[in-house]
């Protein structure tokens, strides 16, 4: 068995990064999959979640986030920005490129809307519909964690409505 495809046996408490800018669903996922026994990392944005991924010294075995995370205040791009805000798929392909064995749940409550906007294909990523059953985050987590990385290519590569790094909102 390999470490990508059996995470269960490099960590015994995976270690999940949720991310979402409605606090009341932070604290939701937190609650539900602290007592299935994850470790949680949480924050309300993209830009703390970079920096939460470049400076943990730990494993963290797999990215919750919200599609959609609207940035506090909009703001032209600046490529100064090590950690900028940017939306959910974004936040995934950034990620990604700081920790390779990174695993990746996008949610959202406007489905076919904000994957269609972001020109994401159902499939690339596993995907949790707002609002979701408890059992239905822990399901879907618990396969995630079972499942090899997604490599950056098959998130970037493909289609020219797929946003690229560098798309997105920053500050």
């Amino acid at each position: 068995m390999s470490g990508q495809q059996d995470i269960v046996s490099r960590s015994v408490s995976p270690t999940i990064l949720v991310v979402d800018d409605e606090p009341s669903i932070t604290k939701l996922c937190k609650a539900i999959l602290q007592q299935a026994g994850f470790t949680i990392l949480d924050t309300d944005g993209s830009s703390e979640a970079l920096k939460i991924c470049t400076q943990h010294e730990g494993p963290i075995d797999l990215l919750v986030t919200d599609l959609i995370l609207p940035p506090p205040g909009f703001q032209l791009a600046s490529s100064s920005n090590q950690f900028p805000h940017v939306h959910g798929y974004e936040l995934a392909v950034r990620a990604l490129h700081m920790r390779k064995d990174l695993r990746v749940i996008l949610m959202s409550g406007n489905i076919d809307r904000d994957l269609e906007g972001y020109g994401i294909r159902r499939g690339n990523l596993p995907f949790l519909p707002k609002p979701f059953e408890h059992q239905a985050l822990v399901a879907l987590v618990r396969q995630t964690l079972h499942s090899p990385p997604p490599s950056i290519e098959s998130l970037t590569a493909g289609s020219p409505g797929i946003p690229k790094v560098g798309d997105g909102w920053v500050d």
